[in-house]
């Protein structure tokens, strides 16, 4: 980078460094006194040497301009209520160049000091207004186009970026889990909703290249590109060095990956135009035209604080201050403008106040705008649902031929087998629903050739080939962040999690990124799919925590995540088929718990009695959301509310209370544990003269504590009740595993005591 002729004035007492950075730009300006040059042509280089044209020049000047003015702005709005949020792009205005290297159809994920590239990749399509935009989202406004006011992010449905409100590096496996899903898609011969050469741009600051999110990214996108698949992702790191307060040390973020297999490295100045166009341009080239994942390391740097709330003169020297100001990227823009002699002194000085006054007026416009004032409005995108539609996709039965083809023949159809246990069932289902979807993938750990731990997915791999039906990482971060890569190009994808436990290492896939998407995008982004995950107790001969995990309360607190637990074949099928038609339909993610213990029990009451075996659904059979299942609907005297593996459990015991009290017993599963059908709870609690909520979950937080509530809120608490639940404990290994879940005495001994 060009060194700046002009020296800074060191202001030793001002804590508003925004003030004092708004200044250093006039005065740099006013006090420029470098050679200037014959004004350029449009086309011909801004400078001797630099690959970027007059054009290119002016039209990123004034993307850096609105992206600073936003900023200040920003700044001086919070303090009246009108503004906010605060975290500005000040220093990273060189992004810009990035946006205007790649397309608008190259899906984006942005972290939050992106302004100047999103004032420049507004360039890409004709009316829309980056000022008026970017002012409604900072003034929370119900117009706000990119969440209709949730939240202050970048994001725009026609330019094709996707809104991030992430922890920290979170979006990378996503961004990365797009890119692979862009040249997947063509290979099962799925039309993309961009061009097939696109690109996946994802951006973050170097103190985030460090978090172990960025790493298991970074980490796959080499080990796919090893493997010579494609992998078209732009990791651009902006490098201001400095994280909120801790400095990144000199030359990490270069030492770190400048040297790795598989992840091609280039360095760009973001804080010279004129310079760094080139280097970022070959970038791009090299990521569009190699398909391998670049890591593009982008030298910016941070003034004005992290936020508004970041005093920096409190725990940064002034002489530190000053010279990071220095380094302000503005101040080389207006030295190629005045030096290019594209502009006087006063052509600029009136562009820049222009574009103050221009972000100024769009924010006091925003401010006049609506804002949501209903509770109704903020949740309208959280979890949509479309009954009827979702009912008839469901039901949907026009793909006959797939599905001899998928069974190998009318023979192998499953409805025109015996009853079936959970496992096989489950397996059947998920036959029937890839041949109804050619849109959906099937992945995870060891769930092609081997067909799973449990042997859930034996068969889909031989139907289906490696192209639907594939193993990934032994990573479930990176397997939640394929799904919604694969959802963002208009895939159905089935990620399965080997076990429950093991979501907890990545359940913000969910929680921060797939599950936010509708809500914080104001419906206009959706990353449908269907998450299957072994869960839950019981397992003999093989348990500990990790294989036994009864913990449902980390998926139930996830907003808009729709969560099933079925205990029984025939309604793993029905309810699988639905889970589809709701990501289908409604870009829902929907979370099916498969019971180990039940995978393969065939016996009720007594060993060979076959009375957990149930027949296939027939196709077109689904079931409502929400919908429950109920046995002994008249009996009344005790009703036992429970899922999973309880409903089993619950049954032996009704027959155990039966011949010792001669109470008629109903038991009720849930089925649905996220959301709970309320209503439903309470019609079933209306007529009991006695209730046991049997919960295998924690004792904390479970499931149980949601049925209660269902049941007091609608005026039943005055019925007698007890609750049968899991401790709050890790659950241990062999026999001791027992100690610590409800069994079927306990449903018995909890009876007795409502006596």
């Amino acid at each position: 980078m060009t060194a700046i002729p002009f020296a800074i004035t060191a202001r030793h007492k001002g804590f508003n460094r925004a003030e004092i950075v708004d200044q250093n730009f006039t005065e740099f300006v006013q006090l420029w006194q470098g050679e200037v040059r014959a004004a350029p042509r449009d086309d011909a280089p801004v400078l001797p040497d630099s690959a970027l044209d007059a054009r290119g020049f002016r039209e990123l000047l004034e993307s850096q301009l609105i992206s600073r003015h936003l900023d200040l702005m920003a700044r001086a709005l919070r303090v009246q209520n009108k503004v906010f949020y605060t975290i500005g792009s000040s220093g990273h205005e060189g992004n810009a160049m990035v946006a205007r290297l790649t397309r608008h159809t190259d899906p984006a994920f942005l972290h939050y000091r992106s302004g100047g590239f999103m004032a420049e990749r507004f360039r890409k399509l004709p009316g829309m207004d980056p000022v008026m935009d970017s002012a409604l989202s900072f003034a929370a406004s119900k117009d706000d186009p990119a969440s209709g006011g949730r939240h202050k992010v970048w994001g725009s449905r026609p330019l094709w970026v996707l809104p991030q409100t992430s922890t920290i590096a979170s979006h990378l496996p996503k961004a990365l889990g797009t890119a692979v899903a862009i040249d997947h898609a063509r290979r099962i011969g799925h039309s993309l909703p961009i061009p097939d050469d696109s690109i996946a741009i994802c951006s973050f600051g170097d103190a985030s290249s460090n978090h172990a999110t960025a790493q298991t990214a970074f980490n796959a996108a080499g080990w796919t590109a090893y493997q010579k698949l494609p992998a078209p992702v732009l990791f651009v790191c902006e490098d201001n060095g400095i994280g909120i307060s801790v400095k990144t040390p000199t030359g990490w973020v270069a030492r770190n990956f400048r040297s790795r297999p598989d992840l091609d490295y280039f360095f760009a100045d973001g804080l010279d135009l004129a310079e760094g166009y080139a280097q970022v341009q070959r970038a791009v080239e090299h990521c569009r035209r190699t398909r391998r994942p670049t890591f593009l390391h982008l030298k910016t740097t941070r003034v004005m604080g992290h936020a508004g709330t970041d005093f920096e003169i409190e725990w940064r020297s002034i002489e530190e201050l000053v010279a990071v100001e220095s380094t302000d990227p503005l101040l080389r823009s207006a030295a190629i403008a005045l030096e290019s002699g594209l502009y006087s002194k006063d052509d600029l000085l009136n562009l820049y106040e222009a574009t103050r006054k221009r972000c100024f007026a769009a924010a006091e416009e925003a401010d006049r705008r609506p804002k949501l004032e209903r509770l109704d409005d903020v949740m309208a995108p959280l979890a949509p649902y479309s009954p009827a539609r979702v009912k008839a996709e469901a039901g949907r039965t026009d793909y006959a031929e797939a599905r001899l083809k998928a069974f190998g023949g009318e023979a192998r159809l499953p409805e025109n087998q015996p009853p079936r246990h959970l496992a096989i069932q489950i397996g059947q289902a998920l036959h029937d629903l890839m041949a109804k979807y050619p849109e959906s993938l099937l992945f995870g750990e060891d769930v092609a050739q081997k067909g799973g731990v449990y042997t859930v997915t034996k068969g889909l791999h031989k139907a289906f080939g490696n192209k639907r039906v594939f193993n990934t990482l032994l990573d479930e971060t990176i397997i939640l962040g394929l799904a919604q890569g694969y959802a963002n190009m208009g895939l159905l994808p089935i990620p399965e999690i080997q076990y429950l436990a093991y979501f907890h290492n990545a359940g913000d896939q969910i929680r921060g990124e797939a599950a936010s998407l509708q809500f914080f995008s104001n419906d206009q982004f959706r990353n449908p799919m269907v998450v299957r995950i072994a869960s839950l107790g019981y397992q003999r001969g093989f348990g500990g925590h990790f294989h036994n995990d009864n913990s449902i309360a980390a998926l139930r607190d996830i907003p808009g995540l729709v969560v099933g637990c079925a205990s029984r074949g025939d309604d793993a099928a029905a309810m699988l088929r639905t889970m589809m038609a709701l990501a289908k339909v409604d870009g829902r993610v929907c979370a099916f718990l498969e019971p180990i213990a039940l995978y393969m029990t065939k016996d009720l009451y007594e060993a060979g009695d076959g009375q957990w075996q149930f027949a296939y659904p027939a196709p077109g059979e689904a079931m409502t959301l929400g919908e429950g299942r109920v046995y002994h609907e008249d009996a009344d005297d005790l009703v036992v509310f429970t899922f999973g593996n309880g409903v089993p459990m619950a049954l032996r015991a009704a027959r155990t209370l039966e011949a010792e009290l001669t109470w008629k017993v109903r038991v009720v599963d849930l089925r649905w544990l996220a959301p709970l059908n309320d209503a439903f709870i309470a019609a079933q609690a209306k007529s009991a003269r006695r209730i046991v909520v049997l919960d295998e979950g924690r004792r904390s937080a479970g499931v149980g504590e949601g049925v209660i509530t269902a049941i007091v809120e609608a005026g039943y608490g005055a019925t007698p009740l007890k609750r049968v639940v899991g401790a709050d404990t890790f659950t241990p290994l062999a026999g001791a595993a027992f100690l610590v879940l409800p069994g079927e005495a306990d449903v018995v001994a909890a009876a007795r005591e409502l006596r």
